[in-house]
């Protein structure tokens, strides 16, 4: 009797997450978005060699750009190539988020932060916020109420 092989769940594995994003911002609506990448890169992103904690995304001639996201070159990538671990990648957005992001951002103060980065379907996506920046006050008040979320926890926990 053959032993049954198992399929890789590759849909929706994380990949990176930006939790600093949470705590510096009031995110307000989360959009989806590809990532165009090199080979290399995509290799990486398997190994899981990612870091987004302090890229940003910024919009131009109506287009997305990640900045800032450090992808780390795998030691057996090819040896013609020259990788550019923190270069610029472009998102791929519809046009009518495009329009729609491109609007709140320069009218009305947001700014657009990558939370989270995952597979889907085999292809790397990014995970958009469109944020508020928190003051120093909201930073503690959301801290303190998270502990005491915690503390309640523990308490219904205990009996």
């Amino acid at each position: 009797m053959a032993k049954r092989v198992k399929k890789k769940n590759t849909g929706g594995a994380t990949i990176a997450l930006n939790k600093k994003a949470g705590h510096d911002f009031f995110i307000e609506e989360r959009y989806e978005a590809g990532i165009a990448l090199q080979g290399w890169e995509v290799k990486s992103l398997r190994e899981g060699r990612v870091q987004i904690k302090e890229s940003y995304i910024t919009l131009k001639e109506g287009e997305a750009f990640l900045f800032g996201a450090h992808i780390v070159p795998l030691s057996t990538a090819s040896t013609h190539i020259h990788p550019d671990p923190t270069r610029t990648r472009k998102l791929l957005l519809h046009r009518s988020e495009l329009n729609k992001l491109l609007g709140l951002v320069e009218r009305k103060g947001y700014t657009l932060v990558p939370t989270a980065m995952y597979w889907k379907k085999g292809l790397a996506k990014v995970e958009i916020g469109l944020a508020k920046g928190k003051k120093q006050h909201d930073k503690r008040a959301s801290d303190k109420d998270r502990d005491w979320q915690r503390e309640k926890e523990r308490l219904f926990k205990r009996g």
